[in-house]
């Protein structure tokens, strides 16, 4: 049998793995060419001899009459990302086949993506003279603004023209401007995240930040330089504490038992929201391990009750009977106009098919389900109520990095969990700042998880940090893996801050209740009084099962919650010592009329100036002598000046404030529409007291709080 021979078996079997569709087209398709913007590569004219990739040898071998002397994009033969300038025809060409020995051919992909195969010629030799180096033309009407994404060992050729992307500078954005003053780019979200890169993730609005910032949302952190034009005082990050009383939720009922399987009472990345119509904290857990979906309540959010409910009575299950979760999340829409949908799921079932979006008028029934794109198993989803979007965090897989992360948002929850595969934009990934736990073995860390909700004035991370070891090894052991939480910071929802690699909350690796595998609810946090509380799932493990089941093995087995306690706006303080320091804003506007600060100053003093942004001039009567000093260690406490309380003249001008700060820290400042102390800002999954995602109450939070024990 000749060579030809051999290559039309293997393109049957291969057509019979992949369920190639029999049809093709004999001509290419009718329509101009598409053109293109391009990432990466360079512009070359396809012909034989031709060299394919920039990190490869390979050149042509055969090259059809009709392809011959076109434009193509020579690029690294792993994947790259284009944008359709113009409508048309897009081509490409990939190897035919795939064998045990290679998997080079992206048949299945394309066809999937819409790709209509050309059958001029059926295939040819694209390069080398081995089966698997044959290949095949693939054309789709595509439109302007579109992303694709090249896969492996795929060739774009035949376009109008071509031009390389260059992303203007940041300071030059003409995109969506913020509630902060950072200005997006037009293109949004960007594709020019190169996933192998392991250098921290850029993030330019801190490089370029807005001339004049607006303060009027939330407190002020200092968890990085945005808001500071010059400081001598001392930047420190600080930890939750884990409860003395963890874990606050485990496995007892039948649901969580789970039968001989594992059993499991944690909310993984599912929700935990203070109701303020209702006046209690509402969880979302997973009852034995990739079992189901129940609800529980807390007036406190230590003591839990387990309400019967009718979806399977006589238990607390709110999961449709014919589903199975892995990973999911449940997000409340206080403001839905439709009461049907007052609460959103996201939820992946168990393997890489599609997720499911569902609501809910009660957070219990739920209804219109749509099957999502499919994804990998670990995505969620979250909220953005700074741009009103919903946004899918999807797993993916990175060559190097391991487990990572793509983006995809959306203005409706339910029309937006649809997707071309190829527009979600490279996202997250863990770098090489990402401590390497010496028990681990040696293997690099990755981003198991990215789950995020509006805090204050900012969108508040949890990067779920991999250690290992991988799965295969804790089976043997029935030991959980390493999985642990470090805080990250996003201004503009994408790019993420992450200034302290120590870990925030740990994995213990020891025969206790959190041994590993800890991760965090999607909600991240609550709020309750002066004290943030973050909530987390986490597995002890069990060394007497190591059966090849997954449903059974001890690395998944006894999952309970726990809590961690961090002082309100605790994440970072500026620090001044015996001699006095101070820190100068950036130009900031607002229209509140109090300022407010968050201050641990009972040794010392913390006294604040105002002054015009333009001549560096103190703003009368805002002097420093004329200030009050804050002697006291308060969350909300406000600072006046003799002659005045109300920085009612000041609003619209564009000032700075100059904190003088004396043996204290000082952690946020705000200026308030009125006495209250309110920020209106987010306060992430809520709490007692707050009427909504926002403060409105100020003071009147505090003697709401359930209190930590």
């Amino acid at each position: 049998m000749n060579n030809r021979g051999i290559i039309n078996i293997l393109i049957c079997v291969s057509a019979a793995v992949h369920g190639i569709r029999a049809s093709a087209a004999e001509q290419p398709l009718d329509g101009a060419k598409a053109a293109i913007e391009y990432y990466d590569g360079e512009v070359d004219t396809f012909d034989v001899g031709v060299k394919l990739f920039s990190d490869r040898g390979y050149k042509v071998a055969e090259c059809p009459a009709w392809l011959k002397g076109q434009n193509f994009i020579r690029n690294g033969i792993m994947d790259e990302r284009f944008y359709i300038a113009e409508d048309g025809v897009l081509t490409l060409i990939t190897p035919t086949v795939c064998t045990n020995r290679i998997s080079a051919s992206q048949v299945k992909l394309l066809e999937k993506r819409g790709f209509e195969r050309i059958n001029r010629p059926a295939e040819f030799q694209l390069f080398g003279k081995a089966v698997w180096d044959v290949a095949r033309i693939y054309q789709k009407h595509v439109k302007a603004g579109q992303h694709f994404s090249i896969p492996k060992y795929v060739i774009l050729v035949n376009f109008s023209s071509a031009k390389k992307f260059q992303p203007k500078p940041w300071n030059e954005n003409d995109g969506e401007r913020l509630y902060n003053g950072i200005v997006l780019p037009e293109r949004w979200p960007p594709y020019t995240i190169d996933p192998s890169n392991r250098d921290p993730m850029p993030v330019p609005y801190l490089d370029f930040p807005p001339v004049v910032i607006p303060i009027d949302v939330g407190r002020q952190l200092f968890i990085d330089d945005f808001l500071i034009e010059r400081s001598t005082l001392t930047r420190t990050f600080h930890k939750p504490r884990k409860y003395s009383g963890n874990p606050v939720l485990k496995p007892e009922s039948e649901l969580e038992l789970n039968g001989e399987l594992n059993d499991a009472a944690v909310p993984k990345s599912g929700g935990l929201w203070w109701d303020p119509q209702e006046k209690i904290f509402k969880l979302w857990y997973e009852a034995g391990w990739i079992h189901t979906i129940c609800y529980a309540t807390s007036r406190d959010g230590i003591h839990w009750e387990r309400p019967s409910l009718d979806v399977r009575p006589g238990t607390n299950q709110v999961l449709p009977l014919d589903l199975t979760p892995d990973s999911w999340t449940v997000i409340p829409d206080w403001d839905a106009a439709d009461p049907q949908q007052r609460y959103k799921m996201y939820m992946h079932p168990p393997g890489n098919g599609g997720a499911i979006c569902m609501t809910s008028p009660d957070g219990i029934h739920w209804t219109n389900r749509v099957t999502a794109t499919p994804s990998g198993d670990r995505s969620t989803a979250f909220y953005n109520p700074f741009r009103k979007k919903w946004v899918y965090s999807l797993r993916s897989g990175t060559p190097g990095r391991g487990r990572s992360r793509h983006y995809w948002e959306s203005d409706d929850f339910l029309k937006g969990a649809t997707w071309s595969v190829d527009e979600p934009a490279f996202w997250a990934a863990a770098d090489n700042q990402d401590i390497v736990d010496p028990t681990s073995g040696g293997h690099a860390p990755q981003l198991y998880c990215l789950d995020a909700v509006a805090y204050e004035s900012i969108m508040l991370g949890m990067f779920e940090i991999h250690h290992g070891p991988p799965n295969q090894e804790c089976s043997k052991v029935g030991l959980p893996k390493i999985t642990e939480l470090d805080l990250a910071y996003s201004r503009d929802g994408f790019h993420w801050h992450r200034p302290d690699r120590t870990i925030d909350i740990r994995a213990e690796r020891k025969d206790v209740w959190d041994r590993g595998y800890v991760q965090p609810l999607g909600n991240i946090c609550t709020i309750q009084g002066d004290t943030i509380y973050f909530y987390y799932s986490a597995f002890r493990g069990d060394t007497t099962r190591t059966e090849r089941n997954w449903m059974k093995n001890g690395m998944y087995h006894d999952g309970a919650m726990g809590v961690a306690f961090l002082r309100r706006d605790g994440f970072a303080s500026m620090d001044g010592g015996a001699d006095s320091g101070e820190l100068l804003t950036r130009p900031v506007t607002f229209n509140g009329s109090r300022l407010f600060v968050n201050t641990a100053t009972q040794d010392g003093e913390l006294r604040v100036e105002i002054v015009d942004a333009d001549s560096g001039r103190t703003i009368e009567p805002y002097t420093v002598q004329n200030c009050r000093p804050v002697k006291l260690d308060s969350t909300i406490a406000e600072v006046s000046w003799r002659d005045t309380e109300k920085l009612n003249a000041l609003r619209g001008r564009v000032v700075r404030f100059r904190f003088i700060l004396k043996n204290g820290s000082l952690y946020s400042f705000w200026v308030s529409r009125d006495g209250s102390g309110r920020s209106d800002g987010y306060v992430a999954g809520g709490g007692a007291g707050y009427t909504g995602m926002r403060d409105t109450v100020g003071k009147a939070a505090l003697k709401s709080e359930g209190g930590e024990e």
